[in-house]
C-alpha cells in the first residue's frame, strides 16, 4: 500500500523516524531514487560473519602523541631535540600508554575500533624543526627490526593496548607505509637502489614530499616490504589495517604481494586504503578491485564540506551519495568508511569560516554529525570531533587532547577553540555518544539498504532518505534551510 507522509522538519535539524513495524518488511519507499539492496560481497579480505561485523564499526582516529601522557620517563627516549610541547612539529608527550588509560573514555562515547596513526620509530630530526610525531616517517632498516618509537612504548605496551581493546570488546586497526621512508631513514643508504629517482608529475613513480619512494616494482623490494608488514601482522593481534598513501604505489604491487601476503599472515584483516582523492570514485574503485576491503570515500567527504559545512545545496550530496552506491554497489558502499575530517585535512568545523556565527556552525556540525551516523557506510571519528575541535591545515588539525575532555564537568563549560554556538562541548559530545547509540540500535543504518526520499532539486535545503532491514526501518530528514519545512514522502 502506498501512503503519503507529511514530514515536518525545522531549520537546521536533522531528525530520524523509526517506521512503523506495521508496515510490510519487503515494501520500500523509492520516491526519487531506486532502492540498493545488500548482494553478495566479492574481491575483498574479510568474509562470512566479519562482514557484518566491520559494517557495524565506528572508527576513531588517535594521534598518540597528541591525545594522552601516560609515561614521561619516555621523554628522553628516541631521536634528540624532538620533544617540544610548545612546537606544533614535534613530539608534546602523548604514548600508548596514555591512549590505554583512556581507553574508558572511546568505549563510553560508543566508538568501537581505535585506529592510531602509525607507531613506528622515526628518524632524527629534519631540517632542525620537524620530527615524526605523527608517526609516517619510518626509519626503516634492512634486516626489518620492526622497531616502535620509544617516545610511545615498546612492544609490550602495544601488545597491552590491544588486550585492552580486545577485553573491552573492541578492534585495533594499525596504520602501515610501504610508499616510502621516512627522511634519510637507515635503510636509504643501505639500499639506495630501492628507491625512485627524484622527479615530479607521476604520483606512483615519483617521491611525495620529498620522502624516499620505494621501488615495489622491484621485487626484492616488493618481499621486504610485504614481509615487513607481514611481520607486524603477525606479531600483534591486529584487526585491521589502515594502508597509507595507497595511490601511490603501483596497483600490481597490492594485487600480488601485499593483500595476499599480509592475509596469509592473519586471515579476514580488514584492509582500508587511503586514496586522497576527492573527485574520482571509480579511483577508489580500482584499490577495492585490488582486494582492499574499503577506502575513505573523500568524494563523499568533499560533498559533505559543500553541502553541509560551507551552506551550499544538498543536492550535491545527494547526488554523491547515489553516485558512491550506482559505481560501487551497496555492499562495497557499507564497507566504505565516511568522515568528515581527519589528520590531514582541516576540521569540518572550520570549513564555514570564521565569517559564518557559531550558532550557524554548530547547526551546520550537528547535521553533519548526524548524516555521518546515518548514510551508508562506516563512520571514522577524528579525536576530538566529539568535542567540536577547531584546527586549520596540518599542523593546526592536530592540536593536543585537551585535559578537561575527560569528564562531563570539563566538557560542560565553553572552552577557547572549541564550538560554542550558544552550547559546550558536552552537547557535541553527549550528541556524538546519542547518534552513535542510534545507529548502533538499528541495523537499517549499517546494513541496510538506501532509497532517496526527496532532495532540494534546487528549491529548499531539505534532503530525506530511506534506510532499510528487515523489519528496521528509518527515515533520515535534514534542513540545513534557515525556516522549517513540510515534505510529502510516499511510503510504498
Amino acid at each position: 500500500m502506498k501512503r503519503s507522509v507529511l514530514a515536518r522538519t525545522s531549520a537546521g535539524a536533522l531528525s530520524a523516524a523509526l517506521l512503523l513495524s506495521a508496515c510490510s518488511p519487503a515494501s520500500t519507499p523509492a520516491q526519487n531514487g531506486t532502492v540498493s539492496n545488500s548482494k553478495p560481497v566479492s574481491a575483498q579480505a574479510i568474509s562470512g560473519t566479519n562482514i557484518d561485523a566491520w559494517r557495524q564499526q565506528v572508527i576513531y582516529l588517535v594521534m598518540p602523541d597528541r591525545f594522552s601522557n601516560g609515561n614521561t620517563a619516555n621523554y628522553g627516549l628516541g631521536q634528540p631535540n624532538c620533544l617540544d610541547t610548545a612546537n606544533a612539529t614535534k613530539f608534546h608527550g602523548g604514548d600508548i600508554q596514555g591512549l590505554r588509560n583512556k581507553l574508558s573514555y572511546i568505549r563510553d562515547l560508543g566508538a568501537t575500533t581505535v585506529w592510531t596513526t602509525p607507531v613506528y620509530k622515526q628518524v632524527p630530526i629534519v631540517n632542525g624543526s620537524q620530527c615524526g610525531y605523527h608517526g609516517y616517517w619510518p626509519d626503516y632498516t634492512n634486516p626489518n627490526d620492526t622497531a616502535i618509537e620509544p617516545k610511545f612504548g615498546t612492544s609490550t605496551d602495544l601488545t597491552g593496548l590491544i588486550n585492552d581493546l580486545h577485553a573491552g570488546g573492541q578492534k585495533y586497526m594499525m596504520d602501515m607505509v610501504v610508499n616510502h621512508a621516512g627522511y634519510g631513514a637507515r635503510i636509504v643508504s643501505q639500499n639506495p637502489s630501492w628507491f625512485h629517482s627524484n622527479c615530479t608529475g607521476d604520483e606512483v613513480n615519483c617521491p611525495l614530499a620529498g620522502l624516499p619512494d620505494f621501488r615495489q616494482e622491484d621485487s626484492t623490494v616488493a618481499t621486504y616490504l610485504t614481509n615487513l608488514s607481514k611481520t607486524w601482522t603477525s606479531t600483534y593481534a591486529i584487526d585491521g589495517i589502515r594502508m597509507d598513501t595507497v595511490k601511490h604505489v603501483p596497483t600490481t604491487y597490492w594485487q600480488t604481494s601485499w593483500v595476499p601476503g599480509v592475509l596469509a599472515a592473519r586471515p579476514n584483516t580488514f584492509l582500508l586504503g587511503e586514496v586522497f582523492d576527492s573527485g574520482d570514485l571509480n579511483k577508489l574503485k580500482t584499490y577495492l578491485d585490488a582486494g582492499f576491503d574499503s577506502t575513505f570515500n573523500f568524494p563523499l567527504r568533499q560533498a559533505m564540506v559543500d553541502s553541509v559545512g560551507k551552506g551550499g545545496s544538498l543536492d550535491t550530496l545527494a547526488t554523491r551519495m547515489q553516485s558512491t552506491l550506482t559505481t560501487f554497489g551497496l555492499d562495497r558502499t557499507l564497507l566504505q568508511v565516511n568522515l568528515l575530517d581527519n589528520h590531514d585535512v582541516q576540521r569540518f568545523v572550520n570549513e564555514p569560516g570564521s565569517a559564518v556565527a557559531e550558532a550557524e556552525i554548530r547547526a551546520r556540525y550537528s547535521s553533519a554529525l548526524g548524516l555521518l551516523m546515518t548514510m551508508p557506510g562506516i563512520p571514522q571519528l577524528y579525536y576530538g570531533n566529539e568535542l567540536g575541535m577547531y584546527g586549520g591545515s596540518d599542523p593546526d588539525n592536530r592540536r593536543d587532547m585537551p585535559g578537561w575532555a575527560w569528564t562531563d564537568t570539563g566538557r560542560n563549560a565553553t572552552q577557547a577553540n572549541f564550538v560554542a554556538g550558544g552550547a559546550t562541548p558536552k552537547v557535541t559530545y553527549d550528541l556524538t555518544k546519542k547518534l552513535i547509540a542510534i545507529r548502533k540500535g538499528n541495523e537499517a543504518l549499517w546494513k541496510g539498504g538506501y532509497a532517496e526520499m526527496w532532495r532540494p532539486n534546487g528549491g529548499q535545503n531539505v534532503y530525506a532518505f530511506y534506510r532499510g532491514s528487515g523489519a528496521n526501518r528509518v527515515v533520515v530528514l535534514v534542513n540545513t534551510s534557515t525556516s522549517a519545512a513540510s515534505v510529502n514522502l510516499d511510503i510504498q
